[in-house]
């Protein structure tokens, strides 16, 4: 009789409260256990001050400064731990989840760090303490950015969302829960348990908890999403996560939404000065729309290009060649077109002239052309290219939940960004640079941790 196989150990999903990771086996989600925490364990009591309030910023910098090197260095191996099990789970190519755990360490340099705190809060005196506000009257008053108490429901599509939650919290002196979500149960814990390792037992070490809940779940959402132990709710997502959050939203406990977005291109007639300025414009849409697989927000996925319905054909036909190729988070193939696209375009095909369509549906590259957006969401590489006879006409299709615009050429910026801002766009770049963010800039529309911060008064 053949022995049985023997049973291979569950692995017990890792989960951080203030500064222990947390163990156990009392439930299972998928093929981990873990352990359920007592739910008073997840909050700080407002009748103390959160363990950091009171910690120069200088000393948090130099935390995160020594949390990125060791990071780099991961000698406890919870960095590599979780890119094995991000890319088993991961719908995108390992070498592009590789590709974005290597970019983890560069977040926290001390240059990275010192900008972001610069540009998002502008003001660091007045993280550090009360600072004097003369009015010309000869009153005076005193404003603090006061640490805040925040619970955090965080987005899995990228590590580097785990990485900038810890950043921004951590610069804000705060208490902060991270709900993980079910697609990156590992970053944050990971980065978390490494920055416990730098320095255990520290005040921002003890301001951070991150654990694993079903989204949406009532019995504890209700409990925890309350004024009386967090002043905002810091939401990452879709559609159905935010509305489920803004159930909870209520006087003494605000919204900060990092909700989803569509975004474009505009690519101008100079695109069609010559065979190599097509190529170059369609080289840069493709990039602009291929990231992490079409699956982020900033991915392009209608572009208006500004020409001849032939001079547009034949930039078609250029980006269907470049969406096939590979880069640094991109695969040559995002999976199978979805059916409805499939049979929406199918049904496009038959309209050509008025619609013209280049590609298959194995997620190498899909362009629909027409003159009027179409009505499905592309994803897994199709791009809608608009034609348009002015880049003027494509302003009407730019709304407030367009996030990013990328223009080409990078000369007609200056001519389009007050209009766009103004239209709801929050973000214009060069076409081709829409994966390239800098720190310290704008984030939908917002300074993060100036908006995560308590602004308080003493007034005379």
């Amino acid at each position: 009789m053949p022995a049985s196989p023997a049973l291979k150990p569950r692995f017990q999903l890792p989960q951080f409260i203030k500064g222990e990771t947390l163990l156990g086996s009392d439930r299972q989600i998928g093929d981990f256990d873990l352990a359920v925490p007592d739910l008073n364990s997840l909050t700080w009591p407002r009748t103390e001050p959160g363990p950091a309030f009171q910690v120069p910023i200088r000393e948090i910098i130099d935390v995160l400064v020594a949390t990125g090197e060791r990071l780099a260095a991961d000698p406890d191996g919870y960095l590599a731990e979780a890119l094995e099990f991000s890319a088993s789970s991961s719908d995108l190519e390992r070498r592009i989840v590789e590709n974005s755990f290597k970019s983890l360490p560069g977040m926290f340099t001390r240059q990275e760090i010192e900008l972001r705190l610069e540009g998002e809060l502008r003001n660091t005196e007045a993280l550090e303490g009360w600072r004097e506000v003369t009015h010309p009257s000869g009153k005076s008053a005193r404003v603090r950015a006061f640490p805040p108490r925040l619970v955090h429901v965080l987005a899995g599509n990228v590590p580097s969302v785990a990485a900038v939650s810890v950043i921004r919290s951590a610069l804000t002196k705060g208490v902060h829960l991270f709900k993980l979500p079910s697609n990156d149960l590992f970053s944050a814990p990971a980065i978390l348990r490494t920055m416990a390792a730098v320095a255990p037992g520290h005040p921002v070490v003890r301001s951070f908890s991150a654990v694993y809940w079903r989204g949406g779940d009532e019995k504890i959402e209700s409990l925890l999403f309350r004024p009386q132990f967090f002043d905002k709710l810091v939401a990452w997502g879709g559609e159905s996560a935010l509305r489920s959050a803004k159930n909870y939203i209520g006087p003494g406990f605000e919204l900060v939404s990092f909700d989803p977005k569509t975004s474009i291109s505009f690519v101008g007639r100079e695109a069609f000065e010559s065979a190599e300025t097509v190529e170059a414009a369609a080289k840069a849409g493709a990039l602009d729309a291929t990231g992490y697989n079409q699956t982020a927000c900033v991915a392009s996925r209608f572009q208006f290009v500004e020409g001849s319905e032939e001079q547009v054909d034949s930039y078609c036909e250029a980006l269907h060649r470049h969406l096939g190729v590979p880069h640094e988070t991109s695969s040559e193939s995002a999976g199978k077109t979805p059916e409805d696209i499939r049979e929406e375009v199918e049904g496009l095909r038959m309209l050509e002239p008025i619609y013209r369509v280049w590609g298959r549906y194995d997620g190498t590259g899909l362009v629909v052309r027409s003159d009027e957006p179409v009505e499905f969401h592309p994803v897994a590489k199709t791009v809608n290219v608009v034609r348009v006879d002015r880049l003027d006409d494509a302003i009407r299709y730019v709304t407030v939940a367009t996030q990013t615009v990328g223009l080409f050429p990078a000369a007609r910026k200056a001519e389009y960004r007050d209009r766009l801002a103004s239209a709801g766009t929050q973000r214009v770049v060069t076409l081709g640079s829409a994966f390239g963010g800098i720190a310290g800039t704008a984030h939908d529309g917002f300074f993060p941790i100036h908006r995560f911060m308590r602004w308080v008064n003493d007034e005379d």
